[in-house]
């Protein structure tokens, strides 16, 4: 039996696949089914040791992305999707897989295509409220649906979607068993804010950062993840601008937080400031209380509408890219702070959200098609 991932080439997509992959050999494992293949096939590995971990096998294709600006790439992408699709075809063919599980993005589309000749079983997951132009397309095909937000259904053929969450990584999820302020050097009374920006950071969320570090050091400790390509600049300015400052170990700079880092600062956490990609639904599960700064043109505007149906939810407060300056950014830090009542809410809110057994619930469903898959071959 063979299981085949795919997905677009950013952690949004890779690791939710990690998470179902763990969950999927706990399951096989459990009930006894064994020789079982798992490949993932995308425009790049992502995370081999991650892979590897996992048992997952990795097949490359190449895909090109459809922008709606103008580039030179747009000339050249078509050929590459092309040339990805027909390397799919004879992988697909090659491995005919029982089941395809796709998280969407352009890097899946070569894979699903041929997925869709061969006419292999496909579930797809959408983890924003509003789907991408690849998980649009799939859905009119696919045998199941997962969603992440309840608004994300109406794009979908009605009958086939379940209302699931995002898939998070079970070191994520589980407890760390530590002492986080004494693992991370941070001081038990003094209220931590998180300020994180996807795998890559973000510029925007990191200048307002930098410009107020010396504002909240006064009465806060910050763990900043500002992304690996972003990191020197950041401590550059930081040391220039806190230097001298009595409290500047209260700041800490990080280009990239590991599994068992990020899970260290999230138990510390007392507030988190993030963008609002999949992040929120690892945000939502840790129970802390979330500021979103959704990216202003980001796909189907999809950061925005996730942000804004979080905080109906319960679990952020949100300033659009348009409205964000220092001084709106470190009231809203304020008041959260400053109101325990007001996060204890918000805590219990994340909780409902988050959807916690979100890949358990997919690693079911694939196993489901797998063996009825299997049974209709026999």
């Amino acid at each position: 039996m063979k299981i085949v991932f795919t997905g677009g080439g950013t952690g949004g997509h890779f690791y939710p696949i990690i998470a179902v992959a763990q969950k999927l050999n706990m399951l096989l494992t459990r009930e006894k089914i064994a020789e079982v293949k798992l490949v993932y096939m995308s425009t790049e590995p992502y995370n081999e040791r991650l892979l590897y971990d996992n048992k997952i096998e990795f097949k490359q294709v190449t895909a090109g992305k459809l922008r709606t600006y103008f580039s030179l790439q747009n000339f050249i992408d078509p050929f590459k999707t092309a040339w990805g699709v027909t390397k799919a075809l004879f992988q697909m063919f090659a491995l005919y897989p029982d089941i395809v599980f796709s998280k969407g993005g352009f890097a899946s589309f070569p894979a699903l295509m041929a997925a869709r000749f061969f006419r292999i079983p496909v579930i797809i997951h959408e983890s924003d409220s509003a789907p991408g132009r690849v998980n649009a397309w799939a859905g009119k095909f696919a045998q199941k649906i997962a969603i992440s937000y309840p608004e994300a259904a109406q794009y979908f053929p009605d009958g086939l979607t379940a209302l699931t969450g995002n898939p998070i990584r079970e070191e994520l999820i589980r407890p760390s068993g530590k002492d986080a302020f004494k693992e991370l050097g941070l001081d038990p009374n003094i209220p931590v804010l998180l300020v994180i920006g996807g795998s890559l950071g973000a510029r925007k969320i990191n200048d307002q950062i930098v410009t107020l570090a010396a504002r909240l050091i006064e009465k806060y400790q910050i763990i900043h993840q500002v992304g690996e390509a972003n990191l020197t600049e950041v401590q550059e300015l930081s040391n220039g601008l806190l230097g001298g400052n009595p409290n500047a170990s209260r700041y800490r700079v990080y280009g990239y937080l590991d599994s068992a880092t990020m899970k260290l600062a999230a138990e510390a956490a007392t507030v988190v400031v993030s963008r609002a990609g999949s992040a929120i639904f690892e945000i939502a599960s840790w129970g802390i209380p979330a500021i979103l700064i959704p990216i202003a043109e980001s796909n189907s505007d999809h950061q925005r509408k996730n942000a804004f149906a979080y905080a109906r939810a319960g679990g952020a407060a949100v300033i659009e890219e348009a409205n964000l300056t220092p001084s709106i950014l470190f009231a809203e830090i304020e008041r959260l702070m400053g109101d325990e009542a007001k996060r204890t809410a918000m805590k219990e809110a994340a909780k409902v959200f988050a959807h916690a057994d979100a890949a358990e619930k997919i690693a079911e469903q694939i196993v489901a098609v797998l063996l009825r898959h299997q049974g209709s071959l026999r």
